[in-house]
């Protein structure tokens, strides 16, 4: 790993393998200074953004989300993630493949604009880590990714279920996963919802670790019941950042005190190799209320671990190129 004099690793970098060191302060914002690209034929995993906010029932902002973490990023993106014993980019083809573009004009479109983009980034074969946008992205995302996979076991950390009672077919970030449910989309009884503090009394049979009980009982007890319930399922990782406590995570249309630490937050993530994923997601930074831009580090932070536990299935590469 060594310093590239060129710069800009997001459009000049050659080798999409390995880590470079760039300027945290200086050169183009991809996520971790991954190459933009479009081209789907060799990458192995697609970073992209949704910026989409409107279904968010509090504060908007969480459009700016993307742009938000990919900057972030740049302060975690110098040297291999730590504390993972491999660099997951060695591992790994990353792309940053944009943003998702639609007609906010003409809303009642969107969802199935989305679905349609992430149908064509997995069914190339490349894995999809989206950077939201509010968290309804993520129905349109599940359908694509449940569409490939079948059925899907859902690791879903909140504040709040998303699984409010709605038979309309609204376009709103509480109710996605009860139309999942019911859809058939993911499998109530192998999936967990982590860090929930808001009351619904309908579980819709989810398994739910609440937030008092991820404090009562730590961070390996969760791990294994993760495990437990999802076993060997493919499963679809979605994390809203409002899980976290709203001191370390401001930056939220909808906080919630009383939530998960940070630290206890990684800790859950980098016990999760060897579930099946299959689909990953980091929702609702919403950049307008953030401090300091604690809310975009946490989540980029979040989104580099999602990438950890997916390249954890993948052997490590051979060759000792330094990513330039």
């Amino acid at each position: 790993m060594s310093a590239d004099p060129k710069g800009d690793n997001a459009f000049t970098r050659t080798n999409p393998y390995g880590t470079a060191v760039e300027p945290m302060y200086s050169g183009a914002l991809s996520f971790m200074r991954r190459r933009y690209s479009r081209d789907l034929a060799d990458a192995d995993v697609a970073v992209t953004g949704i910026p989409f906010d409107t279904a968010t029932t509090n504060r908007p902002g969480a459009r700016f989300g993307p742009r938000s973490i990919r900057a972030a990023s740049t302060n975690l993106a110098w040297e291999r993630a730590w504390p993972w014993t491999f660099d997951p980019f060695r591992r790994l083809n990353v792309i940053d493949y944009g943003d998702c573009v639609f007609d906010h004009g003409r809303p009642e479109s969107v969802p199935a604009e989305i679905e349609a983009y992430a149908r064509t980034i997995l069914e190339s074969g490349t894995a999809m880590l989206a950077l939201g946008g509010d968290h309804f992205v993520t129905y349109p995302i599940l359908k694509a990714t449940a569409a490939m996979h079948g059925p899907l076991s859902l690791i879903h950390f909140d504040a709040h279920s998303d699984t409010w009672h709605d038979e309309t077919g609204r376009i709103d970030h509480g109710t996605m996963f009860f139309h999942a449910a019911k859809d058939g989309i993911v499998d109530p009884s192998r999936s967990i919802q982590i860090g929930l503090r808001t009351t619904n009394e309908e579980t819709h049979g989810f398994n739910i670790l609440d937030a008092r009980s991820v404090h009562k009982n730590g961070v390996d007890a969760v791990v294994e019941k993760i495990h437990e319930v999802v076993g060997t399922n493919n499963c679809y990782l979605t994390f809203d950042i409002d899980c976290l406590d709203p001191a370390y995570a401001p930056g939220t249309g909808t906080p919630v005190c009383g939530g998960l630490t940070i630290v206890q937050a990684l800790e859950i993530l980098r016990g999760l190799p060897g579930i099946a994923l299959k689909g990953m997601d980091l929702v609702e930074v919403s950049p307008p209320y953030d401090v300091g831009d604690i809310t975009s580090l946490a989540g980029a932070t979040i989104a580099l671990d999602m990438l950890g536990i997916y390249a954890a299935q993948f052997p490590e590469r051979d060759d000792s190129d330094d990513g330039k």
